[in-house]
């Protein structure tokens, strides 16, 4: 049976550029060994955002050596890169962006969105890539609702739906560098889950609302973070009632993390080379 490592809540919320109000569960300078291949959470909580003429977001930003996973609960997220990926995902979809060798990009909310306003709520994830991997050439998915498979739960107690990873014989369409479950879990009410993941793999449950309670009585609340043992295939745990969750599981990749700002490598000097490759071009840039 899995068992809590340790807990993570931040209650302090901090806006990335004008349309994201974060908490920040978790980065690469913090926990990053204990839940690879996972570098960083961002959770926007909840937000009513009122209907405008302006673009919210964050403007032309780079990254390197990772990949981006936005996944939207309400709203809308607008999205668009140098190396020509880009689209707009709304409720219930997923954009995942391979950084890797070098891009730049901004994200701001959804045109109609902004138009309407309404309810705002995100997660985004940043995921490692191994060494081997991080000077591939960037890619993007956009990955919409009826590309997700669900995974229903007895009784009518909720679905999981799997974005990546595998449950059940349900395969998430989301293309992984390396071994990755990410699963998004929403119950109806009161409900016990049991399930197996990969012996050796980090795993982790975040609770976005609702409440769960792990087999040692360990109690996870809205907006904390259970980082569970590597150790063992089981993984339980109960809801309290009705509940949103994001299971996160994976593969580490046990290799060396040096990360500054919007980069995460492997060594000092392939961060200085970074900033050079940035700052001369060679990440691209938008035209207008």
């Amino acid at each position: 049976m899995k068992k809590l490592r340790f807990k993570r809540h931040n209650p302090r919320t901090h806006w990335v550029g004008d349309g994201f109000p974060v908490r920040s569960v978790f980065s690469y300078s913090d926990i990053a060994s204990e839940i690879s291949p996972f570098l960083m959470m961002d959770y926007a909580s909840p937000t009513h955002f009122p209907p405008t003429t302006q673009r919210k977001g964050v403007g032309e930003h780079p990254h390197r050596g990772f990949e981006t996973v936005t996944i939207v609960y309400e709203g809308e997220v607008e999205h668009r890169d140098s190396a020509g990926g880009g689209g707009t995902i709304g409720p219930d979809e997923v954009q995942w962006m391979t950084a890797a060798s070098g891009l730049v990009h901004e994200e701001f909310h959804g045109r109609e969105y902004a138009r309407l306003g309404g309810p705002f709520e995100m997660i985004q994830l940043w995921v490692n890539l191994p060494a081997r991997l991080k000077m591939i050439p960037p890619a993007y998915q956009g990955i919409t609702r009826d590309t997700i498979p669900s995974v229903q739960l007895p009784e009518n107690r909720g679905q999981i739906r799997v974005i990546a990873g595998e449950l059940e014989g349900a395969k998430g369409p989301a293309f992984t560098r390396t071994p990755i479950n990410l699963w998004d879990m929403r119950f109806t009410q009161g409900s016990g889950f049991t399930c197996k993941v990969p012996e050796g793999h980090t795993a982790s449950i975040f609770v976005l609302s609702g409440a769960i309670r792990l087999p040692d009585g360990n109690r996870i609340i809205e907006a904390e973070l259970a980082v569970l043992d590597s150790s063992g295939t089981d993984l339980s745990f109960e809801t309290e009632g009705p509940a949103k969750i994001l299971f996160l599981g994976g593969e580490p990749l046990n290799e060396p993390i040096i990360g500054y700002g919007p980069f995460v490598m492997n060594t000092p000097e392939e961060i200085q080379q970074a900033f050079i490759d940035y700052r001369s071009g060679k990440m691209g840039r938008f035209e207008s």
